[in-house]
């Protein structure tokens, strides 16, 4: 069963073993990935994972969750939308 918060969201868990392995849940879409980066929208904001030899193991939107492994070197979260934080913003970046 599903996790909601009291707003009816699901709930955002994030559990990292030894910067290798990755269970995410709260996850709304894998907007892109590749080997050193992974971007998902959850229900907490965009969730940006940067490391080497990244993959997406597991994957089921509908309940929300997301199984990663590789080498995470950092986790960057930033608020939902497109940019609007001036041209040096991480989404006018990413959008170029």
């Amino acid at each position: 069963m599903e996790d909601l918060n009291a707003g009816g969201k699901r709930q955002h868990k994030l559990i990292l073993n030894n910067r290798k392995d990755c269970t995410i849940n709260g996850v709304t879409d894998v907007l892109s990935f590749d080997v050193n980066e992974i971007l998902l929208e959850t229900e907490q904001g965009m969730l940006m994972i940067r490391g080497s030899g990244l993959h997406v193991t597991h994957l089921t939107l509908e309940k929300g969750e997301v199984e990663i492994d590789g080498k995470v070197d950092s986790l960057t979260y930033s608020e939902s939308g497109l940019p609007s934080g001036g041209e040096n913003s991480f989404f006018a970046k990413l959008f170029k």
